[in-house]
């Protein structure tokens, strides 16, 4: 596995009141709620990367205000032959 680092000040953690831990793991729900809004990943594969089950990723786009489904209706309608 390949890891990251990336540091802060100290007054970071005590600004936010959260441990580092606490803002890794937020960290990664963001990016994963990120890169599946930009269509870069699947769902499944976002919520892999958030360490969450599918179920509590659906909440943290919801949280985030990111819609569960990507595609259009148009897309729906296409993809089910309702054109």
């Amino acid at each position: 596995m390949t890891q990251v680092h990336v540091d802060f000040e100290t007054d970071v953690f005590t600004a936010l009141r959260k441990s580092p831990q606490e803002v890794a793991q937020e960290m990664r729900v963001g990016i994963a709620v990120l890169w599946y809004a930009r269509g870069l990943v699947s769902q499944g594969k976002a919520a892999e990367i958030a360490g969450l089950s599918r179920a509590a990723f659906l909440d943290a786009l919801a949280a985030s205000g990111v819609p569960a489904c990507q595609e259009t209706i148009e897309e729906i309608r296409e993809a089910l032959g309702h054109a």
